[in-house]
Parts: structure tokens; C-alpha cells; sequence
């Protein structure tokens, strides 16, 4: 035996309608089928406009607990910044920049590059090099930052922050550059192609929606065509909050970076530049130092950690012993 469906219901089992009611008189009939249809739509219109209501009420209870937290998190994260400037400041007074050394870049012969560390590269190195960043400007000009830009458009909760700064200064490709001549005998041009910042990006997210916009974006990227090269997620770190990934654009082999950041994260790392620079260089003294990575982990110690941030996996994966 079948089933009734809803629309057979008043169908007799050999098949043939009952024609009893068809012919007037009283409320049966078509009539009173249709009425009890009406009814029932009625009915069925109400529950499902109630339902809506219920699952609209829901969500903004859920929306006003979320914005409630960020707007919490949000006076905290004032408080800490407006310390930790202060300690800036402090610092800058004890280790004030015209006491450590100075790096004369007009140094060497016309043309040539000196850097800090007693970096250098001799005329036709340089001019090497310079020639490699025009076309690296170009590829960022031409291909990837429209592509960015174009992800940029397809989720209007997130943007791209800090775009006018997206390549690299000459003076810091060539600092790397330097140092992969040196230690592994590239040539200029493969050194420079092998400078994964050379162009870098940032999205930031509402705290909320990060997760979720992460995952997304990384998605939209692959869909652009650029291959994923490294992620590396920062997230449970003591000195610095976030997310660093490293594409590659295939049909030149350019390589460059996106950062995935909450507005409280990038804040914070925008604060915390001076001392990451500093120690970069590799001249600070141990106490110096010691103040320094004090100084990171006091700006990020209270930092909003957005819901499921941690479990963004890494690209390739590391063992969990090996943060």
C-alpha cells in the first residue's frame, strides 16, 4: 500500500473520486476541501512566519552577546595600548636611537649598496637588484593587487588595511638579498624572487567573523590561482598574534604575503614594529633584548583570541611539539 499524499487524501482506494458531495448542497464538496486547503496554508504560513521570527530573534540575541564582547575587548585592548605606549616612550629614553650605531649608506664606491651589518653589494649587483624590484612592482601592479582587490570585494565584513605599503622598501629586499647571495650562491634575480614579503597584503576581520573569513579567503586566493607556499599560525604565540601566509603567483613565480588580523591584532602589531625591528637587527644587547620581548608579550598577552582561530592549520602542517 502507497502512501497518502496531502493532496490525495480525499482519493477513495480504487481510485475514482467520491462524487457524493461534488453536487451543491451544504459546506462538502470541492468547496469544503478547498476552505480546509486555505486553512491549512494558513496555518502552515503562520508557523513557518513565527519560525522566522524566533530564528531572527535568536541571532540577534547571539549578534548583541558577540558585539557585547568585542565592545569589552575593545576597552581592554585601550587600556593595555595606552600602557604599553608609555613603556614605548620609556624605552626610547633609555635606549635613545642617536646612541646606537648609524649605518652610512653613501659608503662605497658610485652605485654600489651599503647596509646595516656591513652589508654591501658592489655596482653591478645592485643594479641587478634594482632592476628585479621594478619587476617585481610590476607583477604587483599588473596581476596580483587586482586580484587582491577583487577578493577584497566579495565579503564587505572584512577590507585590506596598510595597501599603500604593500612593497618593500629597496633597503630591506636588499638586506635579504645579501644574505641568500652569501649563504647560498643565488644569483641576484633569484635571490630577490626568493624574498616572500617583497609585496604583502592584510585583511582584517571582525573579530566574529574571522575564523570563518579566514578560511574563506584562503579559499578565494586558490580560486584566483595562487598557490599556497607556507601559513604559519601565530595565534598561541606569547610576542605576536596572527596569521602569515606565503603564495606564490605560478605563471611569473612572484612570491608574496598575506596576513590574516583582527583590528585589535594588527593594532597591536603595528605597535610592537619598533622592538620586532630592533631585534631584527641582532644589536641589541642581552638586557636590551631582554626588555624588548618583555615589551612584545606585554602588548599581546590579553589580545582577543577570535573563536576557532587556533584551529587554522598550519601549511605544512608541524607536529604539535614543534611550536
Amino acid at each position: 500500500m502507497g502512501v497518502d499524499r496531502p493532496d490525495e487524501a480525499d482519493v477513495p482506494s480504487d481510485g475514482h473520486a467520491d462524487h457524493r458531495n461534488d453536487q451543491g448542497g451544504g459546506g462538502g464538496g470541492r468547496a469544503g476541501r478547498a476552505g480546509g486547503g486555505q486553512a491549512e496554508d494558513s496555518h502552515r504560513q503562520e508557523y513557518y512566519a513565527e519560525l522566522r521570527l524566533a530564528v531572527s530573534a535568536e541571532q540577534s540575541v547571539t549578534a548583541q552577546q558577540a558585539a557585547a564582547r568585542e565592545q569589552a575587548a575593545a576597552q581592554k585592548w585601550d587600556g593595555t595600548e595606552k600602557e604599553s605606549r608609555w613603556m614605548w616612550t620609556e624605552y626610547q629614553r633609555r635606549w635613545p636611537s642617536e646612541e646606537r650605531p648609524s649605518v652610512d649608506r653613501s659608503a662605497g664606491p658610485l652605485g654600489s649598496w651599503r647596509g646595516e651589518g656591513n652589508r654591501s653589494l658592489d655596482r653591478a649587483v645592485n643594479g641587478r637588484v634594482e632592476a628585479e624590484c621594478d619587476r617585481v612592482a610590476e607583477r604587483e601592479q599588473e596581476k596580483i593587487s587586482p586580484a587582491l582587490r577583487a577578493i577584497e570585494s566579495q565579503d564587505p565584513d572584512r577590507h585590506l588595511v596598510g595597501f599603500d605599503h604593500r612593497l618593500k622598501g629597496h633597503d630591506r629586499i636588499k638586506e635579504k638579498v645579501c644574505r641568500s647571495i652569501k649563504n647560498f650562491g643565488r644569483s641576484p634575480e633569484q635571490a630577490v624572487s626568493r624574498v616572500p614579503d617583497a609585496i604583502r597584503y592584510t585583511f582584517q576581520y571582525q573579530e566574529t567573523r574571522y575564523t570563518q573569513g579566514v578560511l574563506a579567503d584562503i579559499t578565494r586566493l586558490k580560486d584566483q590561482g595562487f598557490e599556497l607556499d607556507k601559513l604559519k599560525n601565530s595565534w598561541s604565540h606569547d610576542q605576536y598574534k596572527g596569521i602569515n601566509s606565503q603564495w606564490i603567483e605560478p605563471d611569473s613565480g612572484q612570491r608574496f604575503e598575506v596576513q590574516f588580523h583582527t583590528r585589535i591584532s594588527f593594532e597591536a602589531k603595528q605597535l610592537t614594529h619598533g622592538a620586532y625591528e630592533r631585534l631584527r637587527t641582532q644589536q641589541a644587547d642581552k638586557f636590551e633584548q631582554m626588555v624588548l620581548e618583555a615589551f612584545q608579550k606585554k602588548v599581546t598577552a590579553d589580545l582577543p583570541v577570535p573563536l576557532g582561530a587556533e584551529s587554522i592549520p598550519d601549511y605544512p602542517e608541524r607536529k604539535a611539539d614543534a611550536r
